[in-house]
């Protein structure tokens, strides 16, 4: 499991990438992926390309970056989702308040 992140479009989006398992153990990592960011960040992507397990802890974890970003007017995109975490994002509503692609 890691945590990877790289900015883009000089420094307006950061992209977040969770590999293996997004659960409690990657915690520090995500937090330490987007809490110390300059102020010139607009939109963050989370990428779950290469996640293969997501559960509670990790919806907390995106909650948390949701409220950092400014919560109803933040700019979030979790992409490429397996079918198995895509399902658990939407039965948890999370494509209400997220952009899911």
């Amino acid at each position: 499991m890691s945590v990877t992140t790289s900015m883009i479009d000089d420094g307006r989006v950061i992209a977040i990438k969770v590999s293996g398992r997004f659960d409690f153990s990657v915690h520090p990592d995500f937090r330490n992926a987007y809490e110390h960011l300059p102020n010139t960040v607009t939109h963050y992507i989370v990428d779950l390309s290469d996640a293969s397990y997501l559960d509670s802890s990790a919806l907390g974890m995106l909650l948390l970056l949701r409220d950092h970003a400014g919560g109803d007017s933040a700019s979030i995109e979790i992409q490429q989702c397996n079918p198995d975490v895509r399902k658990i994002l939407t039965i948890s509503n999370f494509d209400q308040l997220f952009v899911i692609s």
